[in-house]
This record gives structure tokens, sequence and C-alpha cells, in this order.
């Protein structure tokens, strides 16, 4: 269904180019002008400050703490509000053990 509808994109894309050839503008290629939103950098990290880095671990940090703290003193959060059944008051039958007599 998509098909005939790509390849006449494809023909209007031609058709559209022919028309611009024979008015003379001809094919015009785009100029990316990336100097207004920073430095460009391609296949580059890019420059960290020590701002950043200090801001970057100080949060980081904080991130930690926030999850230790929280584990250690809101430990049922984790682990659950409920006691755990004692297993050793399960019988065969609950467990999916077939009797001894079989």
């Amino acid at each position: 269904m998509i098909g005939p509808l790509c390849r006449g994109a494809g023909g209007l894309r031609l058709v559209a180019g022919l028309l611009r050839a024979r008015s003379g503008t001809g094919v015009v290629s785009g100029v990316r002008r990336s100097s207004e939103h920073g430095e460009f950098s391609y296949r580059q990290a890019p420059k960290i400050t020590r701002y950043q880095i200090i801001v970057s671990e100080s949060v980081s940090g904080f991130m930690w703490f926030w999850i230790l703290w929280h584990c250690w003193h809101d430990y049922d959060e984790v682990l659950g509000h409920f006691p755990y059944p004692d297993v050793t008051q399960w019988t065969d039958e609950e467990l999916g053990i077939p009797s001894d007599d079989e």
C-alpha cells in the first residue's frame, strides 16, 4: 500500500529537480551553520567545564545517598510490609510433592 506512494514521491522529486534545473537555479546544496548554537564537534566529546563536573558529581552523590538512605531506613519498601511465611509449616501437597504411596 505504501510502496506506490513512495515511488510516486520519488517521481515528484525527479520532476521538481528537472523544473529547478530548467529555471536556471540548479540544485542548491544546503549548508549547515552551527556556529550560532555553540562549538561544533564531530565525533569528539564536547569539552566539559570544571563546574559541570562538580555539579554532576554532586547530583550523583546525592542520588546514591538518597537510594542507600531509604534502603537502610525504609527497607519495608523494598522487601515488603508483610512477614515472610514459615516454610517449615508447608505441606507436601502445597509444595506439589507427590505422596510416598504412589
